[in-house]
């Protein structure tokens, strides 16, 4: 007797417990819409980066509000690396990497193992060469020293809008 006498206040205990947890969730406000992205300002570390790279560091000016940017960072320690990483309007990833290391192992590091299809691709006055990837396609510019990769999971028209929208800039330009 004594043993289903506490079976019940267990179960009762649980009730009340699930009651009370019910009835936080109910109260506090939550959206199921929201946009769990985590927008970053990279206008900081682009001027930091424009100061200590060897080259001139490409940050996209003019893009619409619907580019977000998502991730961005400098290293001296891995040939002096710039990343800047987007998600366009159609929730679909871009990155701008660049490197002093404009080897093809870093390229494919930077588009996860893309490769050259031996196309280019007109943006602007410049021309790119065209990488193809199972998981990132990359537009490709060789410079003097370095190299600038734009790169994801977005088609080749979105590469190419963000392509269009760098502007290459030195700290000792006047950034």
């Amino acid at each position: 007797m004594k043993g289903k006498q506490t079976v019940v206040d267990m179960v009762r205990s649980l009730a009340v417990i699930g009651l009370v947890v019910g009835g936080i969730y109910l109260v506090i406000p939550h959206d199921d819409k929201a946009d769990p992205t985590r927008v970053v300002d990279y206008r900081v570390e682009s001027l930091t980066a424009r100061r200590a790279a060897p080259y001139p560091v490409a940050v996209p000016v003019g893009l619409p509000p619907e580019w977000r940017a998502t991730s961005v960072g400098y290293t001296r320690k891995e040939a002096s690396a710039w990343h800047l990483g987007f998600l366009d309007p159609a929730q679909q990833y871009v990155a701008v990497e660049q490197s002093a290391d404009a080897s093809d192992k870093y390229i494919a590091k930077v588009t996860r193992k893309a490769t050259a299809t031996g196309q280019t691709q007109q943006v602007g006055d410049q021309v790119w060469e065209r990488w193809d990837g199972e998981k990132y396609d990359a537009l490709v510019r060789h410079e003097q020293g370095y190299v600038t990769v734009v790169t994801g999971t977005a088609p080749f028209e979105q590469l190419g809008a963000m392509a269009a929208a760098l502007e290459f800039k030195q700290g000792s330009q006047g950034s």
